[in-house]
Formats: C-alpha cells, sequence, structure tokens
C-alpha cells in the first residue's frame, strides 16, 4: 500500500455528505490524492478565508442539500487535528472528522526535514522508509538518508570534478527542487572533504541558473583544450579569464558521465553554441552541436534533436503538472527555432513537428480531464496557477518592510513568444538573469477569466460578477493585499502599458509608500488581434516590438527602485483554421473565435451538434453559469475559409504560460 492509498482509504461515498478533515502539511492537496478523492467523488474546499469559503459552501453545498440532493463534501483545515474545534459550529454539527500528517505517515523519520520536501518527492521517500531503515534517525541522518534515496546524491562520494558535475547535471537538468535545509547538510559535507574549495558551491548547488552559466562560461575553454595538441599551453593562462563564477576554467566535458548530457544541454537551450577558429575541424567530432558554424545548420540540427527529445516525452494522463511544465518549455524551444523569421526547415521536419502537435492535442485533454481542477488548490509556493502568484509574491513582500514587488502581465504572451523577447533583452542587457518557470491559466482562458484571476488572487468562482469585464482588477488586486495587511496607499495598478512613455510607471515608482505593484503590458495582445501572417508574423512583429526600448527601460526602472519584478501572462495564442461559426442567435454570453460562454448546458449541447469535435468544458472554478465550450483543436469558430491567431481554448500554447523572475546582477 502506498502512503496515497492509506489516505484515500478514508474516503468512502456516501457514507458523510460533509468531512472535515485536519491536514497541517497539505497531504490531501498533493496532485494524486486530490485526483483520487475526486474519482471517488468527492470535491474539496480548503478553509483558508472564512468569508470565501462561505460563498462556495453556501452556492454549491449547502443549497443542494437543502433541496436533497447528496454530495460528498471534504472541508481541508491546514492546522492540527486539536484546531478542528475552531471551524464554524454548523460544520461540526454536519461533519465526520478525520486528520492525517507526516508524522504518522513517516515514523521513523525527522519530522521537520520531511515536512521540507515537495509532496511529489514522497513516492521515493516512502519506499525507501519500507526497504531500509531499520531505526528511528535523528536529523543529518534524515537529510542523508532523503539526499540518498530521494535524489541520488551521496556528498561523501563526491570527490572528483566529474563527480560533482554529474551530480548537478542530473538534479538541474531534471529541475529537481532540493529544500535548502538539504542543500546546506550537502554543502556542509563537501566542505569538510575539502575537496572542492575552489568551487562555488554555494552557488552552483542550488542556483539552477548560476550552475548552468557556470557551465557556459567555462566551454569556449574545454573547446581550446580539444582543440589543442599541448593543453599545457591552453592552461598556462591562470586566471585571466574574467569568469563571474569563480572556480577552475577546464571542466571534464568529455567524461562519459557528463557527455551523456551535452547534447542535450545544446538542444533544449540550457547551453549556446559558440564560435570557434577551429571551427571545421571540431565540427566532425562529438562537440559539433556546441559550435557555432553555418545559422541553418545549427537550427536543423537543434529541431532534429528537439522533435527527438518531444516525441518520447509527452505526458500521460498519470504524470504530475510539472512534467507538463518541462515539456511545454522544450516544445517552445522548437517554436521559437521554427518560427524565426529566416528559419527554412527541411520539409520532413514540418510534418513531423505537426504530427507532435496532434499528439500533444490528443494527450493533453484526458490529463485536464483528470487532473486539472485538483490544480486549483495547490499550495502557491512555487505558484502552478496564476490566482497562486499574489499569494507567492506576498511571501516576499511580507518578509520585511523594505521588500518591494513588481508583476508585470504581459497579455497574451505565449511560452514561445516569451523566448524571443528574453534573447532580445539579452542582446541589450547581458547583465540580466532570468529564472524561468511556468503557471496554467484558466480555462477558458480568455483575459476576463484568466487576467483578472491573476490580479485577484482567486477562483474566478469568487469574482462572479466582473467575470465578464477586466474593469473590477484594480479593486480585487488592492483588496487582495489589503487582505494580505497593507493599505491601499501600497499598492497600485496601471493597465494599458506597451507603447509610448513609462510615465504612468515612473510616478507610481516614485511614491515612497508604493511596495506592491501590478502592470498590464497589452501590446502582444493587440498584435495577436491584429495578426493576418499567422504563427509567423506574430513572432516577427514580437521581436521588433521587444527589441524597441519599451521592456528594457520598464525592467530597468523597476529593479532600479528596489522591486522584485516577475513577468507572467493571462494566455498564450495558437494559429487556427475556422471549423465554422455556430448560428446561435444571441444565446452564447460571450462569442469567442476560441471559446464560446453558455447560461445553460443546454443551449451549449445544442450548439455542440452542429460542432460534435468542440469540448464541453465543466465550469471548474468558474461560475455554475459559465459554460464554456471550446472549439476542437487548431479550430476556430469562424467561416472555415478563415485562419485566425487567437486564444480561449486549452492547447498548449494557450494554457501553459510563462513565470519568470526578471534580475540583474551587480557588474
Amino acid at each position: 500500500m502506498t502512503w496515497r492509498e492509506k489516505i484515500l482509504s478514508e474516503f468512502t461515498p456516501n457514507v458523510a455528505r460533509l468531512t472535515l478533515v485536519a491536514d497541517p502539511d497539505g497531504l490531501l492537496l498533493e496532485e494524486g490524492v486530490l485526483a483520487g478523492i475526486r474519482e471517488r467523488g468527492f470535491e474539496l474546499i480548503p478553509f483558508e478565508d472564512h468569508v470565501a469559503f462561505r460563498y462556495a459552501y453556501e452556492s454549491k453545498f449547502r443549497s443542494l442539500w437543502d433541496q436533497g440532493e447528496q454530495t460528498d463534501l471534504v472541508v481541508v483545515l491546514r492546522s492540527a487535528a486539536s484546531d478542528l474545534g475552531c471551524l464554524p459550529y454548523d460544520l461540526l454539527q454536519a461533519g465526520r472528522r478525520l486528520s492525517f500528517n507526516l508524522g504518522e505517515i513517516f515514523p521513523n523519520l525527522s519530522y521537520p526535514i520531511v515536512t521540507a520536501l515537495d509532496r511529489g518527492d514522497l513516492d521515493a521517500l516512502y519506499e525507501a522508509q519500507k526497504r531500509h531503515t531499520s531505526g528511528v534517525l535523528g536529523n543529518n541522518d534524515t537529510k542523508d538518508f532523503i539526499l540518498l534515496h530521494v535524489f541520488e546524491i551521496v556528498p561523501k562520494l563526491i570527490r572528483q570534478p566529474s563527480d560533482l558535475m554529474r551530480t548537478l547535471l542530473r538534479r538541474h537538468y531534471r529541475e529537481q527542487r532540493v529544500p535548502a535545509l538539504l542543500d546546506e547538510r550537502f554543502m556542509q559535507v563537501m566542505r569538510q572533504q575539502g575537496d572542492f574549495d575552489d568551487w562555488p558551491i554555494e552557488t552552483i548547488i542550488p542556483d539552477r541558473e548560476a550552475f548552468f552559466a557556470f557551465l557556459q562560461e567555462r566551454w569556449p575553454i574545454f573547446l581550446n583544450r580539444s582543440a589543442s595538441q599541448d593543453s599545457k599551453s591552453v592552461n598556462e593562462n591562470k586566471q585571466p579569464f574574467g569568469f563571474e563564477y569563480p572556480g577552475p576554467p577546464d571542466l571534464p566535458f568529455d567524461h562519459d558521465d557528463i557527455r551523456v548530457y551535452i547534447d542535450n544541454l545544446f538542444v533544449e537551450g540550457l547551453l549556446e553554441a559558440v564560435p570557434h577558429d577551429r571551427a571545421e575541424s571540431l565540427s566532425e567530432t562529438w562537440l559539433a552541436i556546441g559550435i557555432r558554424t553555418d545559422e541553418q545548420a545549427d537550427r536543423t540540427r537543434r529541431v532534429d534533436g528537439l522533435l527527438d527529445t518531444l516525441a518520447v516525452d509527452i505526458p500521460n494522463e498519470d504524470r504530475r503538472h510539472d512534467d507538463w511544465f518541462r515539456f511545454a518549455k522544450t516544445w517552445a524551444e522548437l517554436q521559437a527555432l521554427a518560427l524565426e523569421s529566416n528559419a527554412v526547415l527541411p520539409e520532413l521536419a514540418r510534418q513531423k513537428m505537426e504530427a507532435l502537435q496532434a499528439q500533444i492535442d490528443a494527450a493533453l485533454v484526458p490529463w485536464l480531464t483528470k487532473r486539472y481542477a485538483g490544480l486549483v488548490n495547490l499550495p502557491p509556493a512555487p505558484p502552478v496557477m496564476l490566482h497562486h502568484i499574489p499569494r507567492f509574491l506576498s511571501r516576499h513582500v511580507n518578509e520585511a518592510r523594505h521588500h518591494k514587488a513588481a508583476f508585470v502581465l504581459v497579455d497574451g504572451l505565449a511560452l514561445d513568444q516569451w523566448i524571443v523577447i528574453r534573447k532580445e533583452i539579452t542582446k541589450q542587457r547581458v547583465n540580466y538573469r532570468f529564472r524561468e518557470n511556468a503557471v496554467f491559466a484558466w480555462i477558458p482562458t480568455i483575459t476576463s477569466v484568466s487576467r483578472q484571476a491573476a490580479f485577484a488572487g482567486k477562483p474566478p468562482i469568487y469574482f462572479p460578477n466582473s467575470i465578464r469585464t477586466t474593469d473590477k482588477e484594480p479593486a480585487l488586486w488592492t483588496q487582495f493585499w489589503v487582505d494580505q495587511g497593507l493599505t491601499q496607499q501600497e499598492v497600485a495598478y496601471a493597465k494599458g502599458l506597451g507603447n509610448g512613455t513609462l510615465e504612468s510607471v515612473e510616478e507610481i515608482v516614485a511614491q515612497p509608500k508604493t511596495r506592491v505593484v501590478g502592470l498590464v503590458v497589452d501590446k502582444v495582445d493587440k498584435i495577436m488581434h491584429g495578426m493576418e501572417l499567422g504563427a509567423a508574423g506574430m513572432h516577427n512583429q514580437v521581436r521588433q516590438w521587444a527589441a524597441g526600448p519599451f521592456l528594457m527601460q520598464l525592467f530597468d526602472l523597476l529593479l532600479e527602485n528596489g522591486f522584485h519584478v516577475y513577468l507572467s501572462s493571462d494566455h498564450g495564442n495558437i494559429e487556427a483554421s475556422g471549423c465554422g461559426r455556430p448560428t446561435e442567435g444571441a444565446v452564447a454570453d460571450l462569442r469567442g473565435e476560441r471559446a464560446r460562454i453558455y447560461p445553460d448546458p443546454l443551449l451549449r449541447r445544442q450548439v455542440k451538434k452542429r460542432c460534435p469535435d468542440a469540448l464541453e468544458w465543466p465550469p471548474i472554478g468558474l461560475p455554475e453559469n459559465y459554460l464554456p465550450l471550446l472549439a476542437p483543436p487548431r479550430k476556430a469558430f469562424v467561416r472555415k475559409t478563415e485562419s485566425l491567431v487567437g486564444h480561449g481554448g486549452a492547447s498548449l500554447e494557450e494554457l501553459i504560460v510563462p513565470l519568470v523572475q526578471i534580475e540583474r546582477r551587480d557588474t
């Protein structure tokens, strides 16, 4: 029996219409547990905000019970079992009580250490506990046990540069999230051994971006050594390299354990190929992928590599959300390459892309059907959905009075278009660093739903009166932060940005009281809605805009004024062709190109009969009378002779959007 099965065995339908659960460690919010609870017919509501909870409880459940209908509801309190008595009296009278915590599941391991783990890592730990623990372990022994059995890290066995590189490549390539207290143990043991005194281990162990930058700086040195018959002549220059990250200049990229990663690092854009004087001869070796030669040949090589990688890695319906995040970022790299203005891809590569796109569309909908509803209530650190972002930012802002945060939402920006922007920014701001992640937009992926949720910090079900407009965004943004303890004078919001001057933003950040800024940049959305040249035209215009001064000046302004800067988007976009325009009169509340909204399931069903491949999306996190009908994959509700770039549906490109922290290193 797995740890999940132990929990799920307590949830039998129709035993009690209301179940109250003390869950201090968030075990019921783990994706697999959430999916299992929902498969058993239960709905789940966290008890966090009393007012928000009461609204959902009364409107979705209490009213049905009063009508004699049976539903199974789970109310989750993120506190110890002893705190269940603090719930409202009417809940305590009606509900049975359960409690779960990590101490019960992992009795032989140190509880404070286990609680720091990502809940997705508990599977490996549970299996290891069953097989390997014979007694109760203290803090350091628990840390070593987890490092070994969950992350495959044994610090005492890391003695050579290749050992450390292999360990960090495995970790950072997979984007493993290792808790800080485990990293501290890792670094403590490494320093005690004294084998890596000249390595910046405090930087490259916990920091993924720094690790790959560390490798990037040393790749040209390795190429020089490979090109030289006498390696000593290269190493005579002891440290005139001007490295940003100190440490040995020469790394063993050619070690067998390291070489297996090299192709993927360059193909997926984690490392960038560099020019070299001996490029012609070196390109005949395994080093070719990391050497810039002919632009078209380099692009074709990367496209072929990405196609091969993606074809075998499409997540199935049992995979976690972060598997889709990693996949979406790799798919975006492929799209960015294929849509470059001077790209000439072989016809076979284009056919493979189209076939792969169809496979992705076919795999994503079953996953969303099974898992999407469970994402809504996941913890906000790191954010998984757009409405998690304000709560994520609040943790930083509330740490200290001088902390400030800026949330820049670029309306309509897809992941592949972010790559275009990043490249343009990097050309002009070499000292910028980007910590790139992703989040799910809301379905339907339209502005009034998804962008509003991003600024409200809550699902759309909690703003039913404004779900068809964005007029309430400033008030929702301000209200969120007031609820977090800030004053209205410390919160600012501005929209309609992207062209012209930054006067309005300058006024906001110049106010000494301003601590939180929400900014809407709508230029990409405007480009999209006027686009007649498809996805390639989108990329070209986004590139031209990003090369201009606006974004650079905006980020400079925010960073210079001490803000932590995060960029995201409310939805992406796709190129779609018409499948026919439904003739429905005035029955649709919203007649979008990729999504239509109906107030009644019968009306929606009638339209679906005329477009049978459309998807009736359930009102997950939406008001009950807000029923989306999503266009078929790569299709739009327009005439069959038309094509467009639009949004509203549930394709990978519309649904998974960038979340990027933008930093500037000191020079």
